[in-house]
Order: C-alpha cells, then structure tokens, then sequence
C-alpha cells in the first residue's frame, strides 16, 4: 500500500512538473501605424523575423507571431492595423523580453551585414512610424487538446474579456469546464482549429479594461462564419443554464478579428 502510494505521489509529481514545462506565457502588442509608413513598418517586420528567429535558437522565446487586424471594436479608441504576440516559456523571460540591448545584440546576430549603429537607427526609424499604445503580458489557463500548426493565411479571433467584480473563479471556471468542450467538440466537426484561454499574468485593478483573453483559430473565413452558426442540437437544459451562466460572469470588452501574416516557430 505504502508503495502503491508513494508510486501514485510520484507520478502526480511528474503530472504537475510536465504541465508547468508546457505552460505558455504571451505578450500581445496591438501597433498602430502611420498610414504613409506602413509599407515601411511592413519591411521592418521581416527584418524584426529574422531577429526572432535567432533569439528563438538561442531559447529566449518560444515563438512569434505577426498578424494583420482584419475588423474589430477600437481598443481606447485607436485604429489599430497589427498585433504581435511572442510566446515565452518562462515568465521571467517573457518580462525581460523588451530588454533594448538584448534586442540590438540579436538583431546584429541576425543581421551581421549591419554595423551596429545601422541596426540601432533601423529599430529608432521603427519606433517612430507606429504607436505601441497597448501590450498585455498573459499566462495561458487552458486550451484544446488537439495541436495545430500554425501557417500564414489563418484566421484568428481575440475575443478580450473582463471578469465581473466578484465572479473572477466563477468565469476562469466556466472557461475550463463549460466553454473548453464546446470548442473541442466544434474543432471535432472541423468548425474551428484551435483554441486557448488566458489570464493577465500581471496584478491588475479594479479598473482594469480587462483580465483575460481568448484566442480562437480557424483555418479560413467559411470556417469562420460556419463556426459561428454552429448550433449544438444536443446541448441539455442544464448544460444551457451552465452556459448561460458562464456568459453572465464576464463583460466581452472587444473582439478582433486579424490574419497571420509571417510567424516564427
């Protein structure tokens, strides 16, 4: 029995540590650019691939996203035409990822035809054509068992939530257990391809604009709009209730709609 214990502790253990090894950490930036600039700001972003690229090899992230804002509520009142998202594996990396020497040391890695002076005038030019007016540092609470690889041309949907004061547990739980099987059964119908749930891994307040994120994929627009008119005919009264339940936890603050337009993995 003694064994059969310790046997069942190590293995919950080894359970534990491998789910803290898969847990993502993304930072999400929502750029707004200069409309006379974004040709330029679009050069400068396969010049900023290929610097993920290298930091990737050298492990300080995990990967790279860069995708175009297809439609979508404004977030403060900005236009916003990009959003990025870079994904860590450790949380300390993911705050010292914005670190402007390690980005400059990378960027000569990955560009070691510019001298050093050229590479810190390109990333000043960069900055000064957009507007970084948002950047949210999230942690991943849950997401769908099947995998997906990502590839330029598919469509996401980033659905920004806020819990209702008071019903913080009773949202994140409607997430995981009321919401998460809906989305497995429609990525089992082909009516979505992935799906994952996050948290701000950072303290916010009362009056933060929101607390969480929803990241929704889909292989292309008749995916999209097929996904949306999708009805459960099977779902109970109880399951119903529990979902309405689940909505009535948390305010949609706003929902974007973007194409990936280049990544990094």
């Amino acid at each position: 029995m003694r064994k059969q214990l310790i046997t069942g502790c190590v293995a919950l253990l080894v359970s534990l540590n491998l789910i803290a090894q898969e847990q993502q950490y993304l930072v999400f930036e929502f750029i707004k650019v200069e409309p006379n600039r974004v040709l330029d700001y679009l050069e400068y972003k396969d010049f900023l691939a290929q610097v993920h690229k290298v930091s990737k090899s050298e492990g300080n992230i995990a990967g790279w996203d860069f995708w175009s804002l297809q439609s979508g509520s404004d977030l403060e009142g900005e236009n916003f035409q990009y959003v990025t998202v870079t994904y860590y594996q450790d949380p300390v990396k993911m705050m010292n990822g914005n670190d402007p020497d390690r980005s400059v040391d990378l960027a000569i890695k990955a560009h070691p035809e510019l001298t050093e002076d050229q590479v810190r005038n390109k990333i000043k030019e960069a900055m000064d054509m957009r507007d970084l007016a948002v950047r949210s540092y999230m942690v991943e609470v849950a997401r769908t068992s099947e995998s997906f690889e990502f590839k330029p041309g598919i469509l996401a949907s980033f659905d920004l939530m806020k819990a209702v004061e008071g019903k913080f547990q009773d949202y994140e739980r409607a997430e995981k257990e009321v919401f998460l099987p809906i989305h497995e059964k429609k990525i089992q119908a082909d009516l979505m391809e992935n799906w994952c749930f996050l948290r701000t891994a950072l303290p916010t307040g009362s009056e933060a604009k929101s607390t969480h994120l929803t990241m929704n994929i889909y292989a292309d627009y008749m995916q999209f709009f097929n996904s949306i008119e999708y009805e459960d005919m099977e779902v109970t009264e109880e399951q119903q209730r529990a979902v309405e339940a689940g909505l009535n936890s948390r305010d949609q603050k706003w929902v974007y709609l973007a194409t990936l337009e280049s990544l990094v993995r």
